[in-house]
């Protein structure tokens, strides 16, 4: 019986202390300081983007879907002769199929529509290579940065966006009457602000001639790192 009674103390004793525990509620940090700042590089956009489409119409879809291989197998053929793994990538893109309606809901008809892509970093040979191509128009032209551009223009960025965040912490400490600081939290981010500019088809098409360069011209984009956190003030 004492052996029973000692037990039920002892758990007495034992959610006690667990309540006790939990009813400590823990401090808030004192003099902790969020801030964020942000390191900005503008750099040439050198890796170029065409895609190259048409469409087709007939009343039947192998009709449609033949007409459009013939015209794919010409321009990726014409294409792979100029290509060069990092200065003229070809890939086929997208490869639509899809039925024409009247207006009492019957099938009249078919349309689709196909594209390749042109892209890397020789200009020249990506542009004379879509003037070459006859049986596609371009769609869109697209400017981007290398994986190697913009690699080295995150890390210029990084830097600047790092010694922003240590001056502006150091000065905002001693605004405060603190000596200094001390690193609690932070993350780093970065984006590509810089403007992607666009061609449609039918400008594209009235700019050149077959056989010539397809003109174009890219522009700079500012690659953004943005430092954010905490410190402790001390």
């Amino acid at each position: 019986m004492k052996t029973i009674k000692l037990l039920a103390a002892c758990a007495a004793l034992a959610m006690a202390g667990t309540a006790i525990a939990q009813s400590v509620v823990t401090p808030a940090p004192q003099n902790v300081l969020q801030l964020s700042a942000a390191g900005t590089v503008e750099v040439q956009q050198d890796m170029l983007s065409m895609t190259l489409t048409t469409t087709r119409d007939a009343t039947d879809a192998a009709t449609v879907q033949t007409q459009l291989k013939a015209a794919l197998d010409a321009a990726l053929s014409e294409a792979r002769k100029s290509a060069q793994s990092g200065q003229l990538d070809v890939h086929t893109g997208n490869f639509s199929l899809s039925p024409r309606y009247t207006k009492d809901g019957k099938i009249n008809g078919w349309q689709g529509s196909t594209e390749l892509v042109l892209e890397g970093r020789d200009f020249p040979r990506i542009t004379q290579t879509a003037g070459r191509i006859s049986t596609l128009s371009v769609g869109n032209v697209g400017f981007g940065l290398s994986r190697e551009q913009r690699a080295k223009t995150e890390a210029e960025a990084q830097g600047i966006a790092i010694e922003n965040f240590k001056q502006k912490a150091a000065e905002l400490a001693k605004g405060f009457g603190f000596g200094g600081y001390t690193l609690r939290e932070v993350s780093v981010n970065a984006s590509d602000n810089g403007p992607r500019p666009r061609m449609m088809a039918m400008q594209a098409k009235a700019s050149f001639s077959s056989d010539s360069a397809v003109p174009v011209e890219a522009g700079k984009t500012s690659v953004v790192v943005n430092v954010s956190g905490s410190v402790q003030l001390k």
